[in-house]
């Protein structure tokens, strides 16, 4: 309270991690959010990291809950829970791929775009991907997307944001810094990344 959140169009919001809370307690969680949140919420799933996924079932719930709830980045890996989103969203709720690899395919459902570690390095490129597939010009967005696979199983080889920040400072953007616990890509990865650029 007090605070403005001018300029913000969202906060990012992701399931909390550790304690492996239940779908009651992660609907709960995130009623909380919204009912006191100033800005519009977009929930994360990304269970590789948080040890708990947000089903279909309880983002669907959340999604028809609260209008203050926009958008879920998904990083399941789990086309078939996307499906199930997309199928029964609300038509103003939005399914952002969360994961590099499966732009096109959660587009091609019917999702809405990116939040993108590569486009830290290629903003124009993914931008071009998203753009490719709201179009349905899928031949176009693959063009692209094929030209990067590797390099986005290089980003995570290390671990994430090791890999994205090695390629900034091949870029001379960044230092090729992280902060503990994390720790900068071993020198094949570097190297292999540097071969990509090249």
């Amino acid at each position: 309270k007090g605070k403005s959140f001018e300029g913000i169009d969202a906060i990012l919001s992701v399931a909390p991690y550790y304690n492996k809370p239940t779908q009651e307690g992660l609907f709960k969680h995130y009623s909380a959010i919204s009912s006191i949140s100033p800005a519009p919420i977009i929930l994360y799933n990304v269970p590789g990291r948080t040890g708990v996924n947000i089903t279909a079932e309880t983002c669907l719930r959340l999604a028809h809950y609260s209008k203050n709830i926009i958008a879920i980045k998904e990083a399941s890996g789990n086309l078939t829970q996307v499906t199930e989103i997309v199928k029964n969203k609300p038509d103003d709720f939005l399914i952002i791929s969360g994961d590099d690899a499966l732009t096109i395919p959660i587009a091609s459902l019917g999702g809405a775009g990116v939040i993108s570690v590569l486009a830290n390095a290629f903003p124009k490129e993914i931008s071009e991907i998203v753009s490719m597939t709201q179009k349905e010009n899928y031949k176009k967005a693959r063009e692209i997307h094929f030209k990067f696979t590797d390099l986005i199983d290089l980003l995570f080889v290390d671990g994430n944001p090791a890999g994205i920040k090695a390629v900034l400072n091949h870029m001379k953007l960044v230092a090729n810094a992280v902060r503990l616990p994390l720790t900068p890509v071993n020198k094949e990865t570097y190297d292999k990344i540097a071969q990509f650029l090249r």
